[in-house]
C-alpha cells in the first residue's frame, strides 16, 4: 500500500510542470498590493517559479514553489506623498471625468519610474527566461513592454471587475445601454433611465477617446526612451492573452465576457484564522452583537472631521451592540462599548458569528470579503470606484449607503440606517443568500486562476481565445463603414430615384403645355 502510494505521488509530481512567471505590480497602495500578493503566491502554492515585482517584501512566503521579490525602492513613498498632496476627501469630490484624469497620471508616473528604475533595468537585461508575465492593467499600459522583453504571454489583472479598461483591450463587448464605466454612473445595470445612459455614453466616448489620443501616446513614449525598438504602444496594448477579473456575479452585474476574460472575483480571501485572544473574548462575549467599522487602507478615519467623528460616537453611544473601529490613535471620549484598533484582521472578524453589520468604506476588496461571510454593509464611499461599489451594494439589497461627503451627514440619519440594518432581517437574509451564491462554484476562485495561467502558458499565449474585434478600428468594431456604405447607397439610390421623377413630371408638364398650346390654337 505504502509502495502504491509513493507511485502515485510520484506519478503526479512528474506531470505538474513548474513554470517560471514574472509578476509587475508597482502600484503601492496596499489593496492593489494584497489581491497581486495573493495572486502570486497562490501560483507559487502550485509549485511555480515566481518572481514578483512590487514596492514590498512579502513577509509570508509561500511553503510551496519558489518565490522572489524584486522590490523597488522608492515606489511606496512616492505613492504616499501622492495621496497627501491628492487629499483623497477632495478627490471624491470631483466628478468622474477629473478623477479619471487623476488615476491616468498615477499610472503613466507609476509606468515611467518603473521602466526606469535601476534594478528593471538591470532586470530586464538579465536575459532571463519567463513563461508569462502578469500585471494589474491600471493606466500602465507601457509596462506590457515587458511582455517583448521577455517574448512571453502578457497576462492582465484587473481589480475593479469588468470595464472599459480591458475591454478595449481585448475586444469586449461593452453594450454602453447597461455597462457601466469605471468611474461613472452608479451601476447603470439596475437604473437604465434616460440620463443614466446618456451620461454613460459620454463617459464611455471620453475614455475611448482620451485612451487613443492622450493616455496611448503619452505611454508610446515612454517606452521610445528606455526601449526605442520595441512594437509600437498600439500593437502591445491589444497583445494580451488572458484577463483575470477581480469580479463575480454575486457581486457584480452580469455582463458579455469574451473567451480569454475569466472571473476570479474574491480569489484573494482565505478561510477564516483564530483570532487574536482580545479579540476572541471580546467578539464571544457580545450577547447583542458586534459592528466592525473600517474605512480601508488609504483612507484613515483619524481624518474624519472633528463634527462627523462625534455624530459617529454619538450613535455608537447609545447602542446596544459592540463596536470594532479600526482607528489609527487614541480616541478620547469614546463610548465603553467601543474598541479602537490601529490594525484588525477583517476577515476573521466579519467571519465570527456576532458580527451583525459591517460600516465600510465600499471598497470592493471589503465588499467582496462582507459578502463572503454574508454581512450586511453600511456603506460610506468617499472616492474612485467606492460610490459606483456602494449604489450596487444597495440595489442589491444587503447595503444602505450615506456618502462620506454629503451634506446630510448627521448623527440623526446615521443614526436611522444603522438601527434598520441591525433591526430589518431582509439585509442580512439577502447578505447570506448573496453568500450562498458567491461559493456555489464549479471550482475555487484560486484554483480557476492556476488553471487559466497554466492553460494560457501550455498553449502559447492561447491566441485561440482571442476575437477578431480585439483588433478592429473603431469604426468596423460599430460597422460605421457598413452602415455607412449602405446609408450612402440608400441616399444616392434616392436621389437617383427623385432626379428621375422629377425629370419625367418636368416632361409630362411639358408635353401637357404643348398640348394645351396647341388646343387654343384650335
Amino acid at each position: 500500500m505504502l509502495i502504491r502510494t509513493i507511485f502515485f505521488v510520484a506519478t503526479a509530481l512528474a506531470c505538474t510542470e513548474s513554470y517560471k512567471i514574472l509578476g509587475i505590480f508597482p502600484m503601492a497602495g496596499i489593496s492593489h498590493y494584497i489581491l497581486a500578493s495573493k495572486l502570486m503566491k497562490g501560483l507559487s502554492e502550485a509549485g511555480h517559479d515566481i518572481t514578483m515585482v512590487s514596492p514590498f517584501a512579502l513577509k509570508d512566503l509561500p511553503k510551496k514553489g519558489t518565490f522572489t521579490d524584486v522590490v523597488l525602492d522608492g515606489m511606496f513613498e512616492t505613492f504616499q506623498q501622492s495621496l497627501i498632496d491628492m487629499n483623497l476627501f477632495h478627490y471624491g469630490s470631483l466628478g468622474p471625468i477629473d478623477q479619471e484624469k487623476i488615476l491616468r497620471q498615477i499610472g503613466i508616473a507609476m509606468a515611467n519610474d518603473t521602466l526606469h528604475h535601476p534594478k528593471m533595468v538591470k532586470f530586464a537585461a538579465s536575459n532571463q527566461k519567463f513563461d508569462a508575465v502578469i500585471m494589474e492593467q491600471f493606466t500602465n499600459d507601457a509596462l506590457k513592454v515587458y511582455g517583448y522583453i521577455f517574448d512571453c504571454p502578457v497576462i492582465l489583472l484587473q481589480s475593479m471587475g469588468v470595464s472599459s479598461w480591458i475591454n478595449n483591450i481585448v475586444g469586449n463587448a461593452e453594450p454602453v445601454s447597461y455597462a457601466p464605466q469605471v468611474l461613472g454612473v452608479n451601476d447603470i445595470s439596475k437604473d437604465l433611465s434616460f440620463s443614466n445612459r446618456a451620461e454613460n455614453l459620454y463617459l464611455h466616448i471620453l475614455n475611448s477617446v482620451m485612451t487613443k489620443f492622450r493616455l496611448l501616446p503619452e505611454h508610446d513614449k515612454i517606452i521610445r526612451s528606455m526601449y526605442p525598438e520595441a512594437p509600437s504602444m498600439e500593437d502591445l496594448y491589444h497583445n494580451v492573452s488572458l484577463v483575470l477579473v477581480n469580479s463575480h456575479t454575486s457581486i457584480h452585474p452580469p455582463l458579455p465576457l469574451v473567451p480569454n476574460v475569466i472571473e476570479i472575483g474574491g480569489y484573494f480571501v482565505d478561510p477564516p484564522k483564530k483570532l487574536p485572544e482580545d479579540l476572541q473574548e471580546y467578539l464571544d462575549n457580545a450577547p447583542d452583537g458586534v459592528i466592525y467599522f473600517s474605512m480601508g487602507s488609504n483612507i484613515r478615519s483619524k481624518d474624519i472631521t472633528p463634527e462627523k467623528k462625534q455624530a459617529i460616537l454619538n450613535v455608537f453611544g447609545r447602542l446596544k451592540e459592540k463596536v470594532i473601529w479600526k482607528f489609527e490613535e487614541n480616541l478620547p471620549g469614546k463610548p465603553s462599548n467601543v474598541m479602537i484598533r490601529s490594525w484588525c484582521p477583517q476577515q476573521d472578524i466579519l467571519a465570527h458569528p456576532n458580527v451583525k453589520l459591517f460600516i465600510s468604506h465600499s471598497g470592493l476588496l471589503s465588499i467582496t470579503e462582507a459578502i463572503y461571510h454574508g454581512v450586511p454593509i453600511l456603506c460610506i464611499p468617499v472616492f474612485g470606484d467606492q460610490p459606483a461599489n456602494a449604489q450596487r451594494a444597495v440595489m442589491n439589497g444587503y447595503a444602505l449607503r450615506m456618502d462620506y461627503l454629503d451634506p446630510d451627514f448627521n448623527e440623526e440619519k446615521l443614526g436611522y440606517l444603522v438601527n434598520e440594518l441591525l433591526t430589518n432581517p431582509t439585509y442580512r437574509d439577502t447578505a447570506k443568500e448573496k453568500s450562498r451564491i458567491y461559493h456555489d462554484r464549479p471550482m475555487k476562485p484560486m484554483e480557476s486562476v492556476v488553471y487559466w495561467v497554466e492553460y494560457v502558458i501550455r498553449h502559447k499565449g492561447a491566441p485561440h481565445l482571442r476575437v477578431a474585434g480585439a483588433l478592429l478600428p473603431w469604426y468596423k468594431y460599430y460597422m460605421v463603414d457598413v452602415l455607412g456604405t449602405f446609408v450612402a447607397s440608400f441616399l444616392l439610390v434616392l436621389y437617383i430615384l427623385i432626379r428621375l421623377i422629377k425629370n419625367v413630371l418636368s416632361r409630362t408638364k411639358k408635353v401637357k403645355t404643348k398640348t394645351t398650346k396647341k388646343d387654343k390654337k384650335h
